[in-house]
């Protein structure tokens, strides 16, 4: 989750009132944030702040959190309203730009008078929201400018990368595009997003200067924000217009709440225009009686709509069902239990008495898990060692390293890291994981898994599935298809299932020496030998055979 710094003096200034340290550690939750520490630094007391929402980029600044305590406190109420003035600047957006990164959306805020710790405010929400909503800059990257420095219109260009060079921000040299990429800071860790592509994207003014490398650098000598800047023009890039757009209204707004004031960028694509930014609020409705039954306190039509209006919606009351408006700057409203478990943050989880159940039942074991465990007992009688996994990954595990076409699994929109970006599908890559971390170790090392794997199923109302799987691989010099089929062969007896083999083309196995598991007509899972690119995707140089089965099919059988 993100976590930022903020000033205790900058807080209260935005909110228009002072505070203790303890009365600002509830406050905070307001704001789906905790106190994750304080500190004090030349007189002044800063926090760090532990945002506990990955869609709401809204609350992870000090302009954010004051916002949202102001509301929640009854210093104002109801939806917050931007005005937007029109501009004449106009930004082309080049149509070269389709595969290579093809959105942009942008906008100007005046007006503003900034100090240090209004800067570091801006740039470090600029930051975060790239980090993690913006997955590392790949689907959101944003630049700011020093308005009155540059000057339009401006061209969201494709150009050549031998045709590129500019001064980079915190350089004090001119770089090609290329020097960028090997030798910047910035270019080292985001240039994979661009390099090479026929053409990087260039913002640059009407005479040419280059303003940004989007999504890797800003330009050090044209437009570089500073506490004397009055104006800031505002650059986002990606490839979700929606997503950019977002991004957008969170930045302005903040700005705006420090006294800013919006100015909108016609933007000129080659079959369409755009003004952005957008702050037409969104509409929900939801009805009153779900927000009853499950707040687990008793309130009134005008609690629940007081309480909303306290988290920023506008609230309209007709025939049981709560007509809202919320603010352009959300976009986590999917579900009415989204919106009551805004009724309970302004409510304020602290004031709700907890109950202990009165359940007239009584607890026992789940029959499944107890399944599953004596799966692993066998397994450990077996002579293998048992390794237990995370089930998020990434789809290079389980498909690029595996050898295999990649397919559709279920994704993270906004992962803390791409290593963790995805649910897995089968166990696997895995256990290839756990072996190429332990060539130090002696062989043979002889695993096995009994892990969950998640499919999608467009049939269920969460279009998931989570699955049960048993994985066993062997490694060692010698090992071979036979091996592990033993080991298959003794499971199934156990089960008491009779099963076949029936040999296909898979990438992650050698070809001849793979096949389909299939019990009762049905393809239960897969056994072959690891093909040597997969082996060699993975860095292992031991041989290795294994298989994967669902556990589902055999659950109930003669083993239990």
């Amino acid at each position: 989750m993100p976590k930022f710094d903020v000033a205790k003096h900058d807080l209260e200034r935005l909110v228009g009132k002072e505070f203790t340290v303890e009365e600002w550690e509830d406050l905070f939750l307001y704001a789906k944030c905790e106190l994750d520490d304080v500190w004090e630094e030349n007189g002044k007391i800063y926090f760090k702040a532990d945002a506990k929402d990955t869609n709401r980029p809204d609350l992870w600044s000090a302009e954010g959190i004051a916002r949202q305590v102001k509301w929640a406190l009854g210093m104002a109420k109801g939806l917050p309203r931007y005005e937007i003035e029109k501009s004449d600047v106009v930004v082309y957006v080049d149509e070269k730009l389709k595969d290579i990164r093809p959105y942009g959306v942008y906008a100007i805020v005046e007006n503003l008078k900034l100090d240090e710790e209004a800067l570091r405010q801006i740039i470090q929400l600029q930051e975060k929201i790239a980090l993690t909503f913006g997955r590392r800059r790949r689907e959101v990257a944003i630049g700011t400018f020093d308005f009155d420095k540059i000057k339009p219109p401006f061209y969201y260009k494709a150009v050549e990368p031998d045709k590129i060079r500019f001064v980079p921000l915190n350089s004090d040299r001119e770089m090609s595009a290329d020097e960028i990429l090997e030798e910047h800071e910035k270019g080292k860790e985001y240039g994979h997003l661009i390099k090479g592509k026929p053409y990087y994207p260039l913002l640059v003014d009407r005479e040419g200067n280059v303003l940004s490398m989007p999504p890797v650098i800003n330009s050090e000598t044209h437009g570089k924000v500073t506490e004397e800047t009055r104006s800031i023009f505002i650059d986002i890039t990606g490839w979700d217009l929606n997503k950019i757009m977002l991004a957008l209204n969170v930045i302005v707004t903040a700005l705006a709440e420090r006294g800013g004031k919006i100015r909108s960028v016609k933007v000129v694509y080659k079959d369409f225009e755009i003004e952005s930014p957008d702050l037409t609020p969104k509409e929900f409705e939801v009805d009153l009686s779900y927000i009853k039954r499950l707040a687990g306190v008793e309130l009134s039509d005008e609690e629940i709509k007081d309480l909303l209006e306290r988290m920023m919606y506008d609230v309209e009351i007709v025939d049981g069902k709560a007509k809202l408006k919320y603010p352009a700057f959300r976009d986590d409203i999917m579900h009415a239990r989204d919106v009551l478990e805004d009724v309970l943050i302004a409510y304020g989880y602290n004031n709700i008495v907890p109950e202990e159940p009165k359940l007239a039942v009584q607890g026992k074991g789940n029959d499944f898990v107890d399944f599953e465990n004596a799966l692993r007992d066998l397994m450990v009688g077996f002579g293998l060692q048992e390794v237990m996994t995370f089930n998020l990954t990434n789809k290079e595990a389980q498909f690029d390293k595996m050898n295999i076409p990649e397919e559709d699994i279920v994704e993270i929109e906004n992962p803390i890291s791409q290593k963790w970006s995805a649910l897995r599908k089968w166990l696997l890559p895995s256990l290839m994981e756990f072996l190429s971390q332990n060539t130090h170790e002696e062989y043979p090392q002889k695993i096995f898994e009994v892990g969950k794997v998640t499919l999608i199923d467009e049939s269920r109302e969460t279009k998931t599935v989570s699955e049960s799987k048993l994985a066993v691989a062997l490694a060692h010099p010698k090992v071979t298809f036979t091996e592990a089929k033993e080991i298959l062969d003794s499971l199934m007896r156990h089960l008491g299932a009779e099963y076949e083999i029936k040999e296909i083309e898979h990438g992650s196995f050698i070809p001849g020496r793979v096949g389909e598991i299939i019990v009762s007509g049905k393809t239960v899972g897969i056994i072959g030998e690891i093909h040597p690119q997969v082996l060699e995707n993975w860095g292992i140089e031991m041989p290795i055979a294994a298989f994967e089965v669902f556990l589902r099919p055999f659950y109930k059988g003669s083993f239990l």
